[in-house]
């Protein structure tokens, strides 16, 4: 059975940091890409940031790009976000998601991902 578990959100001042991570369980996670997908109210879900199966290749959405660095420690089977210079349009429920085929690309796209936790919520105050 496959588990994936994010931690690490919570409320913080514009212009503070986070760090989210994800562990799993159930899954080789040295073989799949990893990715981090966010949710805000009324919105449609839109990914993050992406990281290879060996860290060789990420992505960054446009609007995070410079602030956020995704991570991973495949002896611990475990992905992470670093979120800095947060503000309040990162306000979302983050989601952490895997995809084994193709596990040497990223992808933007939620269909590609296999497997899903049910969040961690981040709130920006101004």
């Amino acid at each position: 059975q496959v588990e994936v578990v994010e931690s690490g959100g919570g409320l913080v001042q514009a212009g503070g940091s986070l760090r989210l991570s994800c562990t799993t369980s159930g899954l080789n996670f040295d073989r799949y890409a990893m990715a981090w997908f966010r949710q805000a109210p009324g919105k449609e879900r839109e990914g993050v940031s992406c990281i290879t199966d060996r860290s060789v290749t990420t992505y960054y959405e446009a609007s995070v790009k410079g602030r956020f660095t995704i991570s991973r420690n495949n002896a611990h089977n475990t992905l992470y976000l670093d979120i800095n210079s947060l503000i309040p349009e990162d306000t979302a429920m983050y989601f952490c998601a895997a995809k084994k085929f193709f596990a040497d690309f990223c992808s933007s796209s939620s269909e590609a991902y296999s497997y899903w936790g049910q969040g961690t919520q981040v709130t920006v105050s101004s």
